[in-house]
Parts: structure tokens; C-alpha cells; sequence
């Protein structure tokens, strides 16, 4: 996932850069949160079998019954990466910490 952090982040700044002049403001929130539901995505279908997920889930806060509930469930990666379970676990500032930076903060310091 670092790996992804940094190719990320270079993106990120050099579209920024690239497209600064325009007002996105708005835009980039919508993005934003779209880039951190994928995010969850990618670390809910890396960690491939069920007893893995339940404990990154402990591990990350999450009731023991609900983390066997979540990584037992049939719902597709997508659908899962927007559920209550992963959005308080793997949190805004836990995915900052992990190296992934927020479009909308960057285009703040630039505009």
C-alpha cells in the first residue's frame, strides 16, 4: 500500500499543479471521498481470507462478533469499502498516518 501512497501523492501534486488556475473546490471533496472509499476497497480485498479480516478489524477497534459478522459477509468489495464498519476503522486520519494525502488539502495549500 505505500507503494500506492507514493504513486498516489505524485499524481495528486502534479494535477494539482497542473490544474490549480480553476475554482474545484466542491469537486475535489467529491473526489476525495471517492478516493477514500477505494482506498478501503484495496485494504479490505488485500486482506483475502476471512480470519484476516477479522483480525485487522480487532486489531483496528472493532468488536470482536461484528468483525466475524463484516468479514464473513457476501457483499461485493465495493459495497463493503461504504459500510459503517470500515469507515470507522479505517478512518480519515488512520489512512493520513498510512501515507495517503487528501486532494482537497493539497489544492488549499496551493490555491
Amino acid at each position: 500500500m505505500e507503494y500506492r501512497f507514493l504513486k498516489l501523492k505524485e499524481t495528486i501534486v502534479g494535477w494539482i499543479n497542473y490544474f490549480a488556475i480553476a475554482d474545484m473546490k466542491n469537486i475535489l471533496k467529491t473526489i476525495d471521498e471517492w478516493l477514500r472509499r477505494r482506498v478501503r476497497m484495496c485494504f479490505w480485498k488485500q486482506w483475502k481470507k476471512i480470519k484476516t479480516k477479522h483480525d485487522n478489524l480487532v486489531k483496528l477497534g472493532t468488536q470482536n462478533n461484528k468483525a466475524w459478522e463484516y468479514a464473513n459477509t457476501r457483499k461485493s468489495y465495493w459495497r463493503i469499502s461504504n459500510s459503517p464498519v470500515l469507515s470507522k476503522t479505517l478512518t480519515n486520519n488512520y489512512l493520513k498516518r498510512k501515507g495517503l494525502i487528501s486532494i482537497s488539502e493539497t489544492y488549499s495549500l496551493v490555491h
